[in-house]
């Protein structure tokens, strides 16, 4: 198989990578990102390309392809949400017009528990995935699975693959992820076991998490598996703030989510984080997911649980962690 993998030098991407370049259904690897990793890594059977999807032609890199991955997404600037939108739904437009154009039967797309609409409760892959408008990186991955729809009723021979994991986390990611989310001003080195004895932390937050090497294997096998829909990516156990408190080695006391989220707002606004305030609402509103479905049809089981997750972030940040691909190298500015 010859394998595309649209955004391969990120978080996931590097993971993905490395996972298919370890499966021998897998011949030829081309990777895809905005800026090429400059022979500091080079992954067996790969070559990688530097393209924009948002203004870049797509169509030779994905001639004779026999599955495009398409991970490709920019969470900032928050401050820019046409920017965001020109990149993640334009460009994935792009994207599965280049697929069908080039005639690839396969399309794997990366999208997220962020798609789906407000839930308390366990959903599986029926659940409605139309997220929180408020929160730009829900409209945007609602908005792309209403193009896949659409895709999908145009050309019925492609096979289109959807995964939806949890929050991804590897210690070589950790820097960017800081970058991503707290920005500078975040002290790494609170961030270790045992350093903070109480932890604030917002009221009824609760979520999944996944090891990015998890989810690569979830992504080999949806590439190699003739499956196509919707599949759930998640570990186990669910984090709450009694399993942060674990992983941290710290007290954590609960505030109520309104006054977290006039505190993030108000650093937003400044400039001082990058994460915009309605991410936290889509943080507070997102389902538990079932992955029955991706266990029974992909042999999908975690090695990592949910915690070890975790903790290897934010072991990661604490460190300055980081990989020699452009989006994860270790950060050069901040508060150590």
């Amino acid at each position: 198989m010859r394998v595309v993998v649209v955004g391969a030098t990120g978080n996931v991407g590097t993971s993905v990578v490395e996972a298919l370049a370890r499966d021998d259904l897998v011949t030829s690897i081309v990777g895809l990102a905005r800026r090429d990793p400059h022979h500091r890594w080079r992954p067996a059977k790969t070559a990688f390309a530097s393209v924009d999807v948002g203004d870049d032609d797509l169509g030779p890199h994905f001639a004779g392809a026999d599955a495009v991955v398409h991970l490709a997404w920019r969470f900032q600037p928050t401050h820019d949400p046409l920017f965001t939108w020109h990149v993640n739904v334009e460009g994935s437009e792009r994207v599965f017009a280049a697929v069908a154009a080039a005639g690839v039967p396969a399309l794997v797309y990366a999208s997220s528990v962020g798609a789906y609409s407000p839930a308390r409760g366990v959903v599986d892959e029926s659940w409605p995935t139309d997220s929180m408008p408020v929160a730009a990186y829900g409209r945007e991955k609602a908005y792309v699975e209403r193009v896949l729809d659409a895709f999908e009723a145009r050309h019925p021979a492609v096979r289109v693959v959807r995964l939806r994991p949890a929050f991804i986390f590897k210690e070589q990611a950790a820097s960017e992820q800081r970058r991503l989310f707290a920005g500078p001003l975040l002290p790494r080195q609170l961030l270790r076991p045992g350093r903070l004895p109480v932890v604030p932390y917002p009221a009824g937050l609760r979520f999944q998490a996944v090891h990015s090497t998890d989810v690569a294997d979830a992504y080999r096998r949806a590439v190699t598996t003739p499956v196509h829909g919707a599949f759930n990516i998640a570990a186990e156990p669910l984090i709450d703030r009694k399993r942060v408190g674990e992983v941290l080695e710290a007290h954590t006391v609960p505030l109520p989510a309104s006054l977290v989220r006039l505190a993030v707002a108000a650093a937003w606004h400044a400039r001082l984080v990058p994460a915009d305030p309605a991410l936290l609402d889509l943080a507070l509103s997102l389902p538990i997911l079932d992955v029955t479905r991706a266990r029974r049809e992909l042999g999908w089981v975690p090695r990592f649980s949910a915690t070890d997750a975790l903790r290897s972030a934010l072991v990661g940040m604490a460190d300055n962690a980081g990989f020699v691909t452009p989006p994860l190298e270790k950060s050069t500015a901040g508060v150590g």
